[in-house]
């Protein structure tokens, strides 16, 4: 399994994952993301901002995630400071085929690889109320539960919020 920078050359193979990540989404009640969002532009900005990372497994292109240090106003109302710089992990997928091989842990890894690397000691994560595997995730990788918020791009969704704070040296 190798994890690496997305290129615009990825973008077919990301959108296809995303087509098969979706129905699975919605089919268990978390409306997330839909046929209009993630979409292309979304992910050439983040490849454009060196933000998003990939995972393939035997050549194919099995998960993604964007690790940025992009924070939504909202977060405050958890009693985050967002004048704190975190990295932030936004449009975490994971091809069904290959769930429960641990690709979601391996890119929350990496998140913690590139807070490392950039000298920030926290990381911060929100997921649907719905989506019943990451809120089993983020508390094993270490990360503790903050609240529950609204984002106001995305109306009628619950979210709850992760952080982890690293430990310096």
């Amino acid at each position: 399994m190798t994890i690496r920078l997305a290129t615009l050359d990825d973008v077919p193979a990301i959108l296809e994952l995303i087509r098969r990540v979706v129905p699975l989404m919605r089919a268990t009640g978390n409306l997330q993301w839909d046929n209009q969002y993630p979409n292309a532009a979304v992910f050439e900005k983040d490849i454009a901002q060196n933000q998003l990372w990939v995972t393939e497994l035997d050549n194919q292109l099995v998960g993604l995630a964007a690790i940025t240090t992009d924070q939504e106003p909202e977060y405050a109302e958890v009693g985050w400071d967002l004048a704190e710089t975190a990295v932030v992990v936004h449009r975490l997928a994971v091809d069904p085929a290959v769930r429960g091989r641990g690709v979601a842990a391996r890119l929350m890894n990496q998140a913690e690889e590139v807070a490392r690397q950039r000298g920030i000691g926290v990381l911060r994560i929100d997921t649907n109320t719905q989506n019943e595997a990451t809120q089993r995730l983020f508390p094993k990788l270490g990360y503790q539960f903050a609240g529950e918020i609204g984002l106001g791009f995305r109306p009628g969704l619950r979210f709850f919020c992760y952080e982890k704070r690293l430990k310096t040296s």
